[in-house]
């Protein structure tokens, strides 16, 4: 066996993994990202999940910050709903508001011209403040583990969003979303995701064994309703789009944390 070969291909697969990821950071996210990186976007789409669970874990150090400081809980829920919201720049809260808008159209053959719309309308900007709503009410009745909490919802919230890349078909010939459906390279790469976001589960069980429903709701919870309203979005529009791309993320957060608050 050549060893240096072998060396140099193993190096390279770590360069590819790594630009990978960062440009899915440089994506997904408005965290700075060193210009002197290199961004490989081709498959970035297998590494959202992995993003997901980095904001949550940042989201879950404000949160630990704030309680240190004494802010209580609900406006501790509150500010970090808008770090959430300032980490993400908006770009899924804005599939929500697009989306809302273009299902609220009863002629079906025009809801993706609506959704292109730069405008919100008034069921965008419901939806918008149901999704904030329910995630700042949620988070303010998680009393213990709320930085795993998070870590999930961003996870599983981004593996719902995989999983409408590898299974339906995408709408639009452009867009910010269509790079996903032509870089998207198996659904092989829905694996990866799932296993980082069960060993979350594990991690929770093994903190609190003793309250092991709340470990398997967040895998039952988040993988149900990650694929569910990948779904229902599909039944709807007969595929999918950049705009329900951010929809099924930010639906599947509030609504995982729901579920979660509610154990």
């Amino acid at each position: 066996m050549d060893n240096p070969t072998e060396a140099k291909k193993a190096l390279q697969f770590v360069r590819t993994v790594a630009a990978a990821i960062a440009a899915a950071i440089a994506f997904y996210t408005c965290l700075p990202v060193p210009i002197s990186w290199t961004l490989e976007f081709r498959g970035m789409a297998r590494y959202a999940p992995l993003v997901g669970v980095g904001i949550g874990t940042i989201l879950g150090l404000i949160d630990f910050g704030l309680a240190g400081l004494g802010v209580p809980v609900l406006t501790r829920s509150a500010l970090v709903v808008v770090a959430w919201l300032g980490i993400t720049g908006g770009l899924h809260l804005d599939g929500v508001m697009d989306t809302a808008d273009g299902l609220a159209v009863t002629d079906p053959q025009r809801r993706l011209e609506v959704m292109a719309d730069s405008v919100t309308g008034a069921f965008g900007a419901m939806a918008a403040i149901a999704v904030l709503l329910l995630k700042t009410a949620a988070l303010s009745d998680l009393e213990a583990y709320r930085w795993t909490a998070l870590m999930a919802a961003g996870g599983w919230g981004r593996w719902g969003q995989l999983v409408a890349i590898a299974r339906y078909p995408y709408l639009k010939a452009t867009g910010k979303g269509a790079i996903h459906k032509d870089l998207f390279q198996s659904p092989i790469a829905l694996v990866p995701g799932l296993v980082l976001l069960l060993g979350l589960s594990g991690l929770q069980l093994w903190l609190e064994s003793s309250n092991w429903i709340v470990a398997v709701a967040m895998a039952t919870g988040g993988s149900a309703i990650a694929i569910l309203t990948g779904a229902w979005l599909n039944r709807k529009l007969g595929g999918q789009t950049g705009d329900t791309y951010g929809a099924i993320v930010e639906w599947t957060e509030a609504l995982l944390l729901c579920v979660l608050a509610s154990l």
